[in-house]
Formats: C-alpha cells, structure tokens, sequence
C-alpha cells in the first residue's frame, strides 16, 4: 500500500500564486508515475499535469504554461507550482501514484492511477 499526503492548498485571488506538494509512504520505494487532479463542485475529476520516474511531463490544455510539476529529492515526492491562478482553478486538488508507465499511455487518466490522497482545496478569487 502507499499513501499519499498532500499539503499546500490556500485561497488567494486571481493572478496568484500556490504551490501544492505530495509526499508518498508505505511501500513507495519502487517508483512511481504520479500526478495531479482536479475535481470542481458538480464537475468530474480531471487530470491537471503528471510526471514520471525520470521527468517526463504531462499537463493539461487548461494549465499549460501556467503550472509546473516537478519531483522533489526524494524520489516519492512532488509538486505543482501553479501561478497566474484564475478562479475556474478553484478545485480539489488530488495527489495520485500508479505505475510508471502510465506516464506514457493516457498520463491524465484516472484510470491509470492505483493511489490516491485526500485532497487540499485551491479557492481563487476574482
């Protein structure tokens, strides 16, 4: 089992800035592809960006060239720096882990992702 821990989340207004991170626990050792979601009230999750084992990124149309994930020195740790926030950005954000591979075919599908964190919630105001 791995679990994930996100922190980071906060309200500020439009044009703003948040960094979210993830840390994975458990049994993380073997490495993971991992990524970020979404989920607004009423609307479905939807992947925001995602990065693999040895950097490959993903992002989503929405966020492209406002947000940059990254993993940390710890191989089981990431980040989403998001800048430039818009309030249709105020979600529940998800931290996810599944194999790496996933990171190739469908990178931001759901599907692909066996572990999932609680949340943190991105509110931003106009």
């Amino acid at each position: 089992q791995v679990q994930l821990m996100e922190s980071g989340g906060g309200s500020v207004q439009a044009g703003g800035s948040l960094r979210l991170s993830c840390a994975a626990s458990g049994n993380a050792s073997g490495g993971y592809c991992m990524a970020w979601f979404r989920q607004a009230p009423g609307k479905e999750r939807e992947g925001v960006a995602s990065i693999s084992v040895g950097g490959h990124t993903d992002y989503a149309d929405s966020v492209w060239g406002r947000s940059i994930i990254s993993r940390g020195n710890a191989k089981n740790t990431v980040s989403l720096q998001m800048n430039n926030l818009k309030p249709e950005d105020t979600a529940m954000y998800y931290c996810a882990a599944g194999p790496n591979g996933g990171c190739f075919n469908g990178p931001l599908q759901i599907s692909r992702y066996n572990y999932w964190g609680q949340g943190t919630q991105v509110t931003v105001s106009s």
